[in-house]
């Protein structure tokens, strides 16, 4: 069980639900208009009163994906929600572009150590025995080393 999914993340997830690249929102006359575009026609999704929770929450949603781009999951795929900043009549405006998370290549082994390998084939295992994740004094019993080695380790 993850994180709940914040407004912007659900608005994007709407929008991609229907193959929609990018949301607007926009400020006027009080409210907050997000709109979804699909090959350069927007359409308009959503409206949220400027002053009230739903609306603040919004706004604070796009500042801070603008300052850290966000990871989301949606219909398990990967997307990045990657946020651009522009004026709209002295008023912040935001465009959200919403993009697949590129693929890890797989002919590219991960760099883990020897070592790295052994503790994680062992956690691995002894997850799938205990239906649950070993203890760092179970790692040390195991590689019979001291509590610090495995918290360095881990």
């Amino acid at each position: 069980m993850g994180k709940p999914a914040t407004l912007l993340e659900k608005l994007c997830e709407h929008a991609a639900s229907f193959g929609a690249e990018s949301i607007e929102v926009e400020y006027k006359d009080g409210r907050e208009w997000v709109l979804a575009f699909k090959g350069g026609t927007g359409i308009s999704i959503a409206n949220f009163a400027s002053s009230r929770s739903d609306g603040k929450e919004l706004r604070g949603n796009l500042y801070a994906a603008a300052k850290k781009t966000p990871r989301s999951v949606f219909g398990g795929q990967v997307y990045l929600l990657k946020v651009r900043t522009f004026d709209s009549f002295g008023k912040d405006a935001f465009e959200v572009s919403i993009d697949p998370a590129p693929k890890l290549d797989p002919s590219v082994a991960p760099a883990f150590t020897a070592k790295q390998v052994q503790y994680l084939a062992f956690i691995y295992n002894y997850t799938k025995i205990h239906r649950r994740a070993p203890a760092e004094s179970d790692l040390e019993y195991h590689f019979r080393v001291s509590p610090p080695s495995i918290h360095d380790m881990i």
